[in-house]
């Protein structure tokens, strides 16, 4: 009887320290989202991808292929290996420009933070990819933006160029 009693106690306190190793309010970080579910129709993601595949080849700009169709060129690597999650909180410096025209439509010149969960899904792919401090130039299909509808100064169905610079999460 006594040696069950000191199992079970060592079994509880292996549970409950276990138990403890993330910090209060965190989850286990989730690298990467699954576009799958989220119902984008294929023709519409192979336009777009082949339409900044144009700009990228008619620019010379060589950009590393996501296969969930971003395109991405790390401009200043980071200082550290450590990259993001989606329910990271994310600090940011960037510029959002339209890949038709180039013109910027929104930017900040100072840190921004943003839950990167909650952001469009283009930069929800590419952050966890990126190290902290890590400057990079993003191109986002407009089904992984916002796809047919208008926003503010971004016309449906547009693709994206965003500078980005990730300061900290």
């Amino acid at each position: 009887m006594m040696k069950q009693c000191v199992g079970l106690c060592v079994i509880m306190c292996l549970v409950l320290g276990f138990s403890g190793c993330l910090p209060d309010g965190e989850e286990l970080c989730t690298k990467t989202v699954d576009t799958a579910p989220l119902g984008i129709p294929p023709a519409l993601l192979a336009r777009d991808v082949a339409d900044i595949d144009a700009y990228l080849a008619a620019n010379n700009i060589t950009a590393v292929k996501d296969p969930q169709g971003v395109r991405y060129v790390v401009t200043q690597p980071g200082s550290s290996s450590d990259t993001p999650c989606l329910e990271s909180r994310v600090r940011v410096i960037y510029t959002g420009k339209l890949l038709a025209t180039g013109d910027v439509f929104d930017s900040s010149a100072t840190p921004v933070e943003f839950r990167l969960a909650g952001l469009i899904t283009g930069w929800q792919i590419a952050f966890p990819k990126l190290a902290r401090g890590t400057k990079a130039t993003l191109y986002i299909p407009s089904v992984l933006a916002y796809g047919s509808q208008a926003v503010g100064k971004i016309p449906p169905n547009s693709n994206l160029i965003f500078d980005v610079e990730l300061i900290d999460f």
